[in-house]
């Protein structure tokens, strides 16, 4: 059984337009390659630099780098961000853009982020540009 994920309007630096297949989303982690980059492999440590939209499944937009128009870097799979963000982006090459839906255990758990609209049981849906590697 295949799974549906969102379509994703725009190229690699566009802010993109999500369109929900289905009102419920995918179980576990999604991770979806849209555009592949040349670029360097990014590794566990690595400080990266990223432009994100995100979303809730079906929702509204919580968050997004490409509407504030500033880029963020930190570090990636060290447990500085969510876990779906460390799973999904170790190993995948700079100049990539990457869909990625998110179940609550590997986002914010059952307490959500309120401030931010995120309910415990919302599956986030990010769109990330990997802009590239700090050193």
């Amino acid at each position: 059984m295949s799974v549906e994920l969102p379509t994703v309007s725009g190229q690699f630096g566009d802010e993109p337009t999500l369109t929900f297949p289905t009102p419920d989303a995918p179980v576990g982690l999604q991770v979806q390659v849209l555009s592949e980059g040349d670029g360097q492999v990014i590794n566990a440590g690595d400080a990266i630099d990223v432009n994100y939209h995100g979303q809730i499944w079906n929702g509204g937009i919580f968050d997004s780098s490409f509407k504030r128009g500033s880029s963020i870097d930190f570090p990636i799979g060290v447990g500085m961000v969510i876990k779906g963000w460390d799973d999904s982006l170790v190993g995948k090459k700079v100049g990539s853009r990457v869909l990625v839906s998110i179940p609550p255990e590997f986002g914010y758990g059952a307490r959500g982020v309120p401030q931010a609209g995120i309910g415990g049981t919302d599956t986030l849906v990010f769109v990330v540009d990997l802009l590239g590697v700090k050193h």
